[in-house]
């Protein structure tokens, strides 16, 4: 939701951004993330407590809140981090017990994301938040992509993860090819990163510099564009 809303602001309010970094995101989800999304809204809308939304005053269907989550958690991390992290390692027990008990850490992990999301979220938020995920399409709006960006003024910085698979990086460069073409100062960064989409939360020195040079360079002209009565920093 993060890289819509800077792509959003970027073509809504073209005289008030003079800078936009894009990270991890694309200009509309793919099939595959709208079928996640779908599935989690599926599992908060068959928990018996959902109530068709109107569970305020009593039980929250928190259960399927939890398994939301757990899904999306997946759609988070790459399967190379997950493999590095867990592999197959059982959670307590020696050996498998073979019946529908939580036995591998992965599990347990997950589980764990469920119950700690469900402290601080409602589910008709994730919904409706989803489903805004879904209807964002800043091609569709405007014909083309390209076309999206015709009144843009901001110099984009886009940021791409190697291992992300839920926003690739084919899908940030569509984004770069649509910027160049409207003649916009671009830079384009993948991080070569294990972590998936989540990597850019994670300390990273290269990710730190990339951020402190591009804001300082904007800065820089905001302040010389200024100078010169352009416009106010």
């Amino acid at each position: 939701m993060g890289g819509f809303q800077v792509l959003e602001w970027a073509v809504r309010y073209p005289e008030r951004v003079a800078s936009a970094i894009p990270v991890a995101t694309s200009a509309r989800l793919g099939a595959q993330a709208i079928a996640f999304d779908e599935v989690g809204r599926q599992a908060i809308m068959a928990d018996p407590d959902w109530r068709g939304g109107e569970y305020y005053g009593g039980p929250a269907p928190t259960a399927g809140l939890a398994i939301a989550r757990m899904i999306a958690h997946i759609t988070y991390l790459s399967d190379e981090q997950m493999h590095a992290k867990f592999g197959r390692r059982l959670q307590d027990q020696g050996r498998l017990a073979y019946d529908f008990r939580t036995e591998f850490q992965v599990e347990s992990y997950l589980k764990y994301q469920g119950d700690a999301f469900v402290r601080r979220f409602d589910a008709n938020s994730y919904l409706y938040i989803s489903k805004a995920m879904d209807y964002f399409d800043l091609p569709e709006r405007y014909g083309s992509l390209v076309r999206a960006f015709e009144n843009v003024e901001a110099e984009f910085l886009v940021i791409s993860i190697s291992s992300d698979w839920l926003f690739p990086t084919p899908e940030s460069k569509q984004i770069v090819q649509a910027l160049k073409a409207n003649g916009l100062a671009t830079t384009f960064v993948e991080l070569d990163s294990p972590y998936g989409h989540d990597a850019f939360f994670l300390p990273n020195e290269r990710l730190a510099a990339t951020l402190a040079g591009f804001l300082e360079n904007v800065q820089r002209r905001v302040r010389e564009a200024a100078a010169r009565g352009g416009c106010s920093p």
